[in-house]
């Protein structure tokens, strides 16, 4: 930023945003009697608040129940050590539970792909740490879990931003054990208490009804997203509405498929031609 500012000496109006309200103006900035304008009105958030009690220390189970309870949406899984989301992870992997993990010691192309695929709808569950809570491009998140609460308010507003975006609601859900005392930031929202122990919940849907495809070619290759519709319905025999959301990358391109497609679209498509490259095409 000081870089581009000094840059640019002649500019007489600088407007800079932010979703909090925590960051300080840096000096190097040049600001002079700035002029702060806050577009929240009182009491204007559609983020609800809610706790799901645990009953065990463990809240694995407590963990599958809420979810059961939540159903199909799209949502952030938060835990606060790798460790730990390894362990749940293999705990829903073990109950049938689609999810994609997000965390520093993945490589950045399976993070990468993690996200695909939860932006895509291939899977509606994101497992991750602190590393998500900022910085991601992921709308229409119905819902936030925290499994473990962060230490600090700031990163639990952090968390809860990437919910009730724009125009849209959002829960955020504290899995808690009964024990366990809620921290003073939490205690002054006064969230809803949930006892899924008392709920009438039916067992969660795992089927998946989408699956990512890679394609070895992308923005280089000149390749467009009409090109990838037009190789999968005319040469893919599927119908408009078996292909969902496509990303078109510099070297690559993603795009979800009806999952009772998948073999067929790469059976017809898989190193043909698109524009003028051959393309390898596989599921991820």
């Amino acid at each position: 930023m000081s870089e581009i500012i000094n840059a640019l000496p002649n500019i007489k109006q600088r407007i800079l945003t932010s979703a909090t309200s925590y960051a300080k103006i840096p000096e190097f900035v040049g600001l002079n009697k700035p002029v702060f304008i806050n577009y929240i009105k009182e009491n204007s958030s559609k983020l609800t608040f809610k706790t799901i009690i645990s009953e065990e220390k463990d809240k694995l189970r407590a963990l599958e129940k809420s979810l059961t309870y939540i159903g199909n949406k799209p949502g952030i899984i938060f835990c606060n050590y790798k460790d730990a989301l390894e362990r749940i992870s293999t705990f829903l992997n073990n109950n049938n539970i689609s999810h994609q993990c997000f965390h520093g010691g993945m490589e950045q192309i399976d993070r990468e792909r993690a996200l695909i695929k939860f932006r895509n709808g291939t899977n509606q569950l994101l497992l991750a740490t602190d590393l998500a809570s900022r910085g991601i491009d992921i709308p229409e998140i119905k819902f936030i879990l925290h499994y473990h609460l962060p230490l600090q308010d700031k990163e639990f507003t952090h968390r809860n931003g990437r919910t009730a975006r724009m125009n849209q609601d959002g829960i955020s859900y504290i899995l808690n054990w009964k024990e366990d005392e809620l921290p003073d930031f939490i205690n002054d929202l006064e969230p809803e208490v949930i006892n899924i122990d008392n709920e009438n919940i039916s067992k969660l849907d795992s089927n998946l009804s989408w699956n990512t495809l890679y394609i070895s070619g992308g923005r280089r290759d000149k390749i467009s997203k009409g090109d990838i519709v037009g190789l999968f319905i005319k040469q893919g025999g599927i119908k408009k509405e078996q292909l969902g959301v496509i990303e078109i990358k510099q070297n690559c391109s993603y795009a979800s498929v009806d999952s009772s497609m998948t073999e067929q679209i790469i059976d017809k498509t898989n190193n043909t031609r698109l524009k003028k490259k051959k393309v390898r095409i596989t599921v991820i």
